[in-house]
């Protein structure tokens, strides 16, 4: 089982990941990523289901039209671990990749 961060390391990490920060009332951390249109939102979701299956973690994600809203926390370490901060950084870069900053 992943071992979850620490309030300090996770703190840390989300320094260094533009754009995510904590949710409320829940140890987790959460990003909203905007698109161009319907077509680029799920490109990018299917570019980042290929990542995650190949890593078996997997997001909570909700997508409208070109919004996609993304929830990272490991459910069975009931928090955040270095699963979830990889996958954001992969996220970040496919939608840097899409010309989303």
């Amino acid at each position: 089982m992943a071992e979850r961060l620490s309030a300090e390391a996770r703190t840390a990490s989300l320094a260094e990941l533009s754009g995510w920060s904590e949710v409320s009332g829940r140890e987790a951390i959460a990003r909203t990523f905007i698109f161009k249109d319907f077509n680029e939102a799920f490109g990018f979701m299917s570019r980042v289901a290929l990542v995650a299956e190949k890593n078996d973690h997997h997001p909570e994600w909700k997508n409208v039209y070109k919004t996609v809203e993304v929830v990272l926390a490991t459910h069975d370490a009931g928090g955040v671990t270095k699963s979830d901060i990889q996958l954001a950084k992969a996220m970040n870069g496919i939608a840097r990749q899409l010309g989303v900053a």
